[in-house]
């Protein structure tokens, strides 16, 4: 029987497991800090993981792919002194574990002391690990697997006559366990989970030929799209992007759709981050207490989500994640840190050694999508970008686009060949809406963001 949608009873048969159990994970863990304390480390802390997922690529309804991966590592940092080194292994064995260990001590004997270098504060560490509901294991046979692909291709199809081709439908699982242990007494893991359903599609018209996909990701199957739903909408963004313009060189208001939207943010946490910062390499240099986005905008960051793609109750030093709002009315009110680049700004961690967990951008006031057409008026809808030209320094923002123009709140066709220009600090300051259309897929979340005004080159 075709399965279409996912229930309850595809999940919970026959989960298969990992390869090792928890504590085998946090004996190894033990046993590594035991022969660095012996080799002479003044400091050590280590990350032991296990994983594996499964993925189906189906083309043209035929399969294509069908990949199945198991993984596991042990990652090392010792430290003696002010001295660090580093070894990693996928060998679980007694003799490798105490091997990559000695590895990681010698590379710190030859290194040059750092006074930055070393564990995480002790009094930063987290006392409890609560449960963020992160691990939601599928046990989907690859006869199912297939036949969800089959079903979202085939939706995709189904929407206009014009879709000629395919890239693929693509069925994914993965679960992951890990545990983090440090000489300061501190450990702590757990498992979790990332499922997705994705499909690209190709439609063609007398000489034009467009390329669109929709995909959906979650930590519990049950949260994910149907998979003819993501197949009609990949469909129907392909079919809708069927004779593309050019259009002129202008300036004018540009919408950036949903899922794009959660780039600007990611450009201001690149910004705003340690590295950057310490570095010197960011146009947000000395930002805290200073007017970024839009007087209206808040940014929070809330990693104790549950089921959250970012949630984390620890970061990748062991430090406790806590919610925290990073912009307040359009001011920055913190960095992004992990230890050593606390130490380089003289500051302490943020609980972002690793990344940032579940960034949430809002306005108070979200509105409809077809309320931000209508508030822009006249200008652009963007729904691809292409190209990586950011410059971090500067904040000088250019890249390829695609998307729609629109006229009277209104789209009225579709538009390719063409290049939105801006500086990021206007771009974020100038903020004048935010959807209500969140679409959760990583660590960033938000609507589609309005900007007031940027250049947008054409022919």
């Amino acid at each position: 029987m075709p399965l279409l949608h996912i229930t309850m009873n595809d999940i919970a048969a026959s989960t298969p497991h990992f390869s090792y159990s928890q504590t085998i994970l946090r004996n190894i863990a033990n046993d590594v800090l035991d022969h660095a304390r012996k080799g002479g480390a003044t400091a050590c802390e280590t990350d032991i993981s296990d994983g594996f997922g499964q993925n189906v690529t189906v083309r043209r309804n035929e399969v294509e792919t069908i990949e199945y991966n198991r993984d596991k590592g042990i990652s090392v940092t010792v430290y003696i002194g002010q001295k660090r080194g580093h070894a990693s292994s996928s060998d679980f064995s007694p003799k490798a574990v105490q091997e990559t260990v000695a590895a990681a001590l010698s590379i710190a004997s030859h290194t040059a002391a750092d006074d930055c270098a070393g564990l995480a504060d002790a009094s930063l560490l987290a006392q409890e690990v609560p449960d963020l509901d992160l691990y939601f294991p599928w046990a989907l046979p690859v006869e199912q697997a297939i036949q969800l692909a089959k079903s979202c291709e085939a939706a995709a199809f189904a929407v206009d006559k014009h879709i000629t081709n395919s890239e693929g439908a693509s069925v994914s699982l993965g679960q992951s366990q890990f545990v983090y242990a440090n000489s300061l007494g501190f450990m702590g893991g757990y498992a979790s989970s990332r499922h997705s359903i994705s499909c690209a599609v190709i439609a063609s018209r007398n000489d034009g030929m467009q390329r669109d996909y929709w995909y959906s990701v979650a930590r519990d199957p049950l949260d994910l799209e149907h998979a003819e739903s993501v197949g009609r909408k990949a469909g129907q963004r392909t079919a809708a992007r069927l004779g593309a313009k050019k259009i002129n060189t202008c300036e004018v208001p540009v919408l950036f759709e949903a899922p794009l939207a959660s780039s600007l943010i990611g450009h201001f946490v690149t910004a705003v981050s340690g590295g950057s910062l310490y570095r010197k390499s960011s146009f947000l240099l000395d930002s805290v207490g200073h007017q970024v986005f839009a007087p209206d905008i808040r940014l929070r960051e809330l990693p104790h989500l549950k089921k959250g793609l970012a949630s984390q109750a620890f970061d990748d030093e062991g430090v406790a994640t806590r919610e925290r709002e990073v912009v307040r009315n359009g001011v920055v009110q913190g960095y992004f840190l992990g230890s050593y680049s606390a130490r380089k700004l003289g500051l302490h961690s943020t609980g972002n050694a690793g990344g940032n967990h579940n960034l949430v951008l809002d306005n108070g006031t979200p509105a409809d999508f077809a309320e931000l057409l209508k508030r822009m008026g006249k200008g652009l809808l963007v729904t691809e970008l292409l190209g990586h030209g950011v410059n971090s320094v500067t904040g000088d923002y250019s890249r390829g686009a695609a998307g729609f123009w629109v006229e009277n709140g209104e789209i009225r066709h579709a538009v390719e060949e063409i290049t939105i220009a801006g500086n990021l600090k206007d771009m974020l300051l100038g903020i004048c809406g935010v959807g209500n259309d969140v679409i959760v897929r990583g660590s960033k979340q938000c609507g589609s963001l309005l900007i007031d005004r940027m250049t947008v080159a054409g022919s």
